[in-house]
């Protein structure tokens, strides 16, 4: 047993039971200690007093947490604990001065540090399907790599530290379009009066197929936003590509448009459901509703 989680959140459990599953979970730890608990009671793995008794007990840490002042409080804490040939492993999806910082104080440690921030939500982290985008050094990568293969369908190097985040962006970007035209499209196609039954089929199968009308589609029309990938998590992560955007003095349309969405979907109180339930706005369009802001 080699890797330790810290962070048990949705994605960070289902990693967590795909690595019991190979017997390659040695700990796992959480802010919320009894969540932690449960996961390792269910798993049978011991929960560590600490970041820095976790890493102490393994030779990869696995990191997933949700904000920037997380991974670096997270970072801080477990330092104590760290061994030179080490290697950290964050799949939290945060800025890249973040991922720099991090990576800074792992190294001083004589460890490593790999930003490899992941996608494929709920379901991926459940199914061991995660596409992982690795910013860092290509042996640390190797030598974490069986780490990562427990819950990941594909594990990428895409560059120096950093890198990794940067190509989540761009996967955040293009979640950001697709799920505007599947709310768009399937808002229009129930105000049409035509049949899911016979329509969604059609569509998961021709040119405009993509996996998030597969996974979402017949939820969406039938008022179900079970979090998959919550509403709140993306509106960040669209945030994020602001701060990236900004370095290159552009401002994408799409970007600003669906964090626009967000917020009004937000400030209704629905953060945390999943990003599908920007079909409710998209539906108000057909309905007469309150179309501010669309």
């Amino acid at each position: 047993m080699s890797a330790g989680v810290i962070g048990l959140g949705v994605m960070g459990q289902g990693m967590a039971r795909n690595l019991a599953r190979e017997g390659r979970l040695a700990a796992v730890w959480n802010r919320t200690r009894e969540r932690a608990e449960t996961l390792a009671g269910e798993l049978g793995v011991p929960v560590a007093e600490d970041p820095a008794a976790l890493a102490a007990a393994c030779e990869t840490v696995i990191i997933c947490v949700s904000a920037d002042a997380d991974v670096l409080e997270v970072v801080d804490a477990l330092l104590p604990g760290l061994q030179p040939g080490q290697v950290v492993v964050d799949c939290s999806t945060v800025g890249v001065d973040t991922v720099a910082e991090a990576a800074r104080c792992t190294v001083e440690r004589g460890a490593s540090f790999l930003d490899a921030p992941v996608t494929g939500g709920r379901e991926g982290a459940e199914a061991g399907t995660l596409m992982v985008m690795v910013g860092g050094e290509a042996g640390a990568l190797e030598q974490a790599r069986p780490d990562l293969a427990p819950f990941a369908a594909e594990i990428a190097h895409m560059g120096p530290t950093g890198y990794g985040q940067r190509a989540k962006a761009v996967n955040q970007i293009l979640a950001a379009g697709v799920i505007q035209a599947i709310s768009e499209a399937l808002a229009f196609a129930d105000a049409s009066g035509l049949e899911r039954e016979r329509l969604l089929p059609v569509l998961a199968g021709g040119a405009a197929g993509s996996r998030l009308l597969e996974r979402r589609g017949e939820r969406m029309l039938a008022g179900d936003f079970e979090p998959g990938f919550r509403m709140a998590l993306h509106d960040k992560d669209l945030a994020l590509c602001q701060r990236l955007l900004t370095e290159l003095n552009v401002n994408l349309p799409l970007v600003e448009m669906t964090r626009k969405h967000y917020a009004l979907l937000m400030a209704r109180g629905h953060g945390d459901e999943d990003i599908s339930a920007l079909y409710r706005l998209k539906r108000e369009q057909f309905e007469g509703g309150n179309r501010r802001g669309l």
